[in-house]
Parts: C-alpha cells; sequence; structure tokens
C-alpha cells in the first residue's frame, strides 16, 4: 500500500494509465460524439499519456526536476485532441500544487485534484457540462468529502474520487443532448475514469472492480438514423493544433479572444519549459489560414496540425480539385502569379471587395481553394470571400500573406497531392517564414519609426514599419537589405517595378555585400512600389 505519492509512484502511475488507456482505445473510440463525432478521444488520450512518459523516461534520470513537473511538460507539448488536452492541463493543474512538496498524502492530493480540476475548467474557453470537465470536478469533490469525512489515507482518497467520477459518467447521458441521442456516456469523462483507476490500482495494489465501458448502443447504433450522432453541424470544419513559443500571457490572452470568435472547442494550456513558457493551443475552426496567423502573430507557433472533423458533404462541386486564388495590385503580378498556375483577382482603382474574391472562387469550380490576399488590408475581405464559400459546400484556406513576396514563398511550396489541410499548413509557414520589405517614395511629409520624412525620400520599410529614409533609392533599398540580412536568411525575393536599372543595383549589391545569399528576381512589381523583398 503506497501511503503516499512520491516520484516512483506517480511515474507508476501514469505508466499504468497508459497500460490501461492502451487496452481501452477502441471502446472510447468509439463512444466518442460530442464536440463532434470524430472517434478519436482514446487514442488523442493515450498519446496524451503515453507523451508524458516518454519526457519521464527521457528526462528522468538527467534531471533533479520532481516527476510532477515532467510528466506535466511532456503532457502538454505532446497532448493531443480536445480530450487530451484538457487530460493535460488537469495533470499540469496537480503539478503546479504538488512538485516540489513532499510526497502527497491523501488529503495534499485530494486539495490538488481540486485545485487542478478548476484550472482545467479555465482552460476551456466554453465549458460544457456532462463532459470531461464534470467528471473531474466530481472526482475531486468526492475527494474532498472523504477527507472531511475523516477517512484521510491515500488509499481511501484516490478510491473515493475514482468512484465519484464513475458516479458521474453514469450522469453524462443527461446532461448533454448528443450523448442521450447517442446511447453513450462522455467518452473523455470515460478515460479520466481509467486514469483514476490507474491511480488507484497503484496505491492499493489492486485493480477496481468495473463492468466493462459498454459500447454503443445497439439499439441506437441501428436504428433507422433518427438517433445516430449527427454529424457537425456548418461552422467549425477542421480540428487545429499547435505549440506556441516565443509569448507571453498578455499575447496568449488576445490569442484566445480571438479563437473563440473563429471557433470552438478552443483549449489553451500552458506549461515551463527549460527554454521559457509554452502552450498547447486547440481549437475547431472553419478558417484555418486565421487560426494559424492568430498563433503567428501571438508568438511563435509550431509542430502544427490541421484534421478534418467531418467527410465533405455529397453535394460538394468537384471533389479532390484544388485551386489557389491570389490578390495582386499590377498586370505584371496578375501575369507573375498566373504564370505558377495561380487564378488571381486584381485591384482596380477602387481596390478590391469580398464580391470579387467570392466570384473568382466559384469560377475555379474546385471544390478546395487557398486564397493569398497578398496585402495586410485585404485579410478581413479574403476571410469573408472564404466563409461565404464555405456555405456552398466547398473547403477553403486563408493563407494570411501580407506581401505579394509572401505568396510567392506559399506558391513554391504548395503540393496538391498533399492532404488539403496540411497543403494550407504548409503554405502559412512558408509565408510566415519569409520576412518581407518594401521600397517606397514618400508623397507627404510625415513622421515615421525611422524619423521624419519630406516628399519625394525614398523610404525603406520593414514588415510595414519605416527602417531607413534617404533621398537616393539604390542607397535605400541595399540599406534596407543589410539590415534584413544582419538577421540571417538564406534566399532573397525581388519583386522589381517599372525601374529595371534598380534591380540591377540591388543585384550587384547582393552579389558583393552577401554573396552566399540565393537571389530570385521578378519584375513585373506595381509602379508605386518600385522595390519589394522576401528574405527567407
Amino acid at each position: 500500500m503506497v501511503e503516499a505519492l512520491d516520484d516512483t509512484a506517480v511515474g507508476q502511475w501514469y505508466r499504468t494509465a497508459v497500460e490501461v488507456l492502451s487496452e481501452s482505445r477502441g471502446r472510447l473510440d468509439d463512444l466518442n460524439v460530442f464536440p463532434v463525432p470524430d472517434g478519436d478521444t482514446g487514442t488523442n488520450l493515450l498519446l496524451t499519456a503515453q507523451a508524458a512518459v516518454a519526457a519521464l523516461d527521457a528526462e528522468g534520470s538527467r534531471t533533479t526536476e520532481p516527476a510532477w513537473s515532467v510528466l506535466a511538460r511532456g503532457a502538454v507539448l505532446g497532448a493531443r485532441g480536445n480530450s487530451g488536452t484538457i487530460l493535460a492541463q488537469l495533470l499540469r493543474g496537480l503539478a503546479d500544487q504538488l512538485a516540489g512538496q513532499p510526497p502527497a498524502d491523501g488529503p495534499a492530493f485530494a486539495a490538488a485534484l481540486q485545485k487542478a480540476a478548476d484550472a482545467a475548467y479555465g482552460a476551456v474557453a466554453d465549458p460544457e457540462e456532462g463532459t470531461f470537465l464534470t467528471v473531474a470536478r466530481a472526482g475531486a469533490e468526492a475527494a474532498g468529502a472523504a477527507v472531511d469525512e475523516g477517512r484521510t489515507a491515500l488509499a481511501d482518497v484516490v478510491r473515493a474520487a475514482a468512484d465519484g467520477a464513475r458516479v458521474a459518467l453514469e450522469a453524462t447521458p443527461g446532461q448533454l443532448a448528443a450523448l442521450r441521442e447517442a446511447g453513450v456516456v462522455d467518452a473523455g469523462g470515460a478515460g479520466l475514469c481509467l486514469v483514476l483507476d490507474a491511480l488507484v490500482t497503484t496505491v492499493t495494489g489492486v485493480e477496481p472492480a468495473r463492468p466493462p465501458l459498454a459500447r454503443r448502443d445497439e439499439g441506437h447504433r441501428h436504428h433507422s438514423g433518427e438517433h445516430l450522432p449527427h454529424p457537425p453541424p456548418a461552422g467549425p470544419g477542421s480540428e487545429v493544433q499547435y505549440l506556441l513559443a516565443d509569448t507571453d500571457e498578455e499575447s496568449v490572452a488576445r490569442l484566445q479572444e480571438r479563437l473563440a470568435a473563429l471557433g470552438d472547442s478552443l483549449v489553451v494550456v500552458g506549461v515551463d519549459t527549460p527554454s521559457g513558457r509554452e502552450w498547447n493551443v486547440h481549437v475547431h475552426v472553419a478558417d484555418v489560414g486565421a487560426a494559424i496567423e492568430a498563433g503567428i502573430e501571438a508568438g511563435r507557433p509550431y509542430r502544427i496540425s490541421v484534421t478534418p472533423l467531418a467527410p465533405v458533404a455529397p453535394s460538394s462541386p468537384m471533389p479532390g480539385t484544388r485551386a489557389v486564388v491570389a490578390v495582386v495590385s499590377s498586370d505584371g503580378l496578375a501575369e507573375l502569379f498566373s504564370g505558377e498556375g495561380v487564378r488571381v483577382v486584381t485591384c482596380g482603382p477602387e481596390g478590391v471587395g469580398e464580391e470579387d474574391v467570392l466570384e473568382e472562387v466559384l469560377a475555379s469550380t474546385a471544390h478546395e481553394v487557398v486564397v493569398l490576399p497578398n496585402d495586410a488590408a485585404l485579410l478581413p475581405v479574403a476571410g469573408r470571400a472564404a466563409t461565404r464559400a464555405r456555405e456552398t459546400g466547398r473547403d477553403v484556406g486563408v493563407v494570411p500573406t501580407r506581401s505579394p513576396v509572401q505568396g510567392l514563398a506559399a506558391i513554391a511550396v504548395s503540393d496538391p497531392a498533399r492532404r488539403f489541410g496540411d497543403d494550407v499548413i504548409a503554405m502559412a509557414e512558408a509565408a510566415a517564414a519569409t520576412r518581407w520589405a518594401e521600397v517606397t517614395v514618400a508623397d507627404q511629409e510625415a513622421l515615421t519609426s525611422a524619423g521624419r520624412c519630406q516628399p519625394g525620400d525614398a523610404l525603406g520599410s520593414a514588415e510595414g514599419d519605416v527602417v531607413v529614409i534617404g533621398s537616393d533609392l539604390a542607397a535605400v533599398a541595399c540599406e534596407l537589405l543589410d539590415r534584413m540580412l544582419s538577421a540571417g536568411g538564406e534566399m532573397a525575393t525581388l519583386l522589381v517595378g517599372e525601374d529595371d536599372e534598380l534591380g540591377d543595383t540591388v543585384c550587384r549589391h547582393l552579389a558583393t555585400a552577401h554573396p552566399t545569399i540565393e537571389v530570385i528576381r521578378y519584375g513585373g512589381g506595381p509602379s508605386g512600389i518600385p522595390l519589394q523583398v522576401g528574405v527567407e
């Protein structure tokens, strides 16, 4: 009998949990009908628990960190899906309370479990009752009640938690219509019950006697269809998940607000790592590009995954075909992008509207369409057009390109043979990895981030901010490139406007000052922008 949870016991708990979840993965997947019936809850819980144990195996012998901390970090960084991310948050909540403390006895574990359950609720943007969260809270409350009644031994507390969670699980069909109609309990809650039973086995040495998890009721499974779990309604169509580094609490808060407006099933969990705090971000959205863009603006997203939540509707036009639609600002750019097999919408004197973009998306007759706005000001326009196009059954992703050079970088990595979601991710990552800049001519006096400019001055801007002011276009262009390349880079893409001599001068400078940089030069840039630059 284990009297308190030390590092060895904590590690054994999660190893046992992995074994149990592995045995029950198929049954948990079969129960999965909420928030969407994608049949992967058991798989996601198992992968998350395995990530926690893998971290302990990799780091346990090389670190003095408590096992709680290592397991929590592994779980958060390796969490999969909605339920897996909430499980990781629960473990991180326990670690926040128990790491670095004496081995947890009954009262300490009960108090930590309650705070962890509260933290799990806080990590979910719009918590629902009758789910994993409800089961977690019930288990914590039962553990606390055992302590209040004088049953303070660790074995009594963990048994109470597991029993309380199981009672709450059986009640979940009465709390969620989707579960009731399908004749199942909540899959995530069922997985948590298995994890808590694994804890009982670790502490007492005796596996709790439980009836096996029932698969979906046959009467519901073979009914005429009235009570089958329904596919997701129109709206969020993909699960987007990524890790986020190089950020802060304020940026993450803004990210949560933005993602909550874009979709649902939003869970954001943070954990401390040797290189700083990182976050696991999970959301269901219709606009994959917007969700990734929000992460790019908040920090550095990586390990991005996109999983479709529903099959293509039968009425969708021409399944399997794909197109790219780019917004451009000149005939030269239109010719350049068209030459790459891209459909174009050319901005006129009055700009471009969502109707123009929508018309081109629909005219493509493709089921899968990527939209490249190529201008920060056009991102909302492209997003609205994409939303309207999805209402016709098309799968549309907006890659948040803020400059034509980012659009060219995205096109360079596009691969129609890839799954659509993966292709959108690859294009978005290529665009995000391309730092963009441009050289323009001031048309009026103004105060810029680089100082005051006068009409006729050459302005060198990087990512939208003026960083160089001068009287000579070529000198400003060369200094701008020097500044950009000082931060590193392997390739420079030049989009030259009407002044070919400017392009020649810049190319000579790069060949002399940065001989290892690969240079790709295009003509056809808009007349009002002598030079646009991308650095990768």
